[in-house]
């Protein structure tokens, strides 16, 4: 499922080429290299589990209406930022298909208990002595 909704994800991204900024020299002004991509998630029909995973993950980069922004500037070509954001896109995508480990609570038994707090009263004592010495 991870690959297919991996897949469909990159189909359904619009792409759009802005100006981007930085170093470039008049090459900056002329050529737009910078990518933005767009995808709406809600066409994505992922589980809610899923769903919540990637809206926390994408945080401010998912607007209102449901679509992650991502926008790539790094490189100075098309075709490098274009990777770099459709990367991007899929590694959001995979993070947010991962389900998390439930955490085990810690069992401890009843010698453990006692051992604990014997150390944590040894540790009392000694910090207990510590302090101003009067002669």
């Amino acid at each position: 499922m991870d690959d297919e909704a991996v897949g469909r994800a990159l189909e359904l991204a619009e792409e759009s080429f802005i100006a981007s900024c930085g170093p470039g020299g008049q090459n900056v002004n002329k050529v737009a290299t910078a990518v933005q991509l767009r995808l709406d998630v809600f066409a994505l029909r992922l589980e809610p589990a899923v769903f919540q995973r990637l809206k926390t993950l994408a945080g401010s980069r998912m607007t209102a209406s449901g679509e992650i922004v991502l926008t790539a500037r790094k490189f100075r070509t098309q075709e490098a930022n274009r990777e770099d954001a459709r990367a991007r896109l899929a590694e959001l995508i995979e993070q947010a298909l991962v389900e998390p480990k439930k955490r085990a609570k810690t069992r401890l038994n009843r010698v453990g208990k006692v051992e604990r707090l014997k150390s944590k009263k040894a540790r009392g004592a000694v910090k207990a002595t510590r302090g101003r010495v009067e002669w």
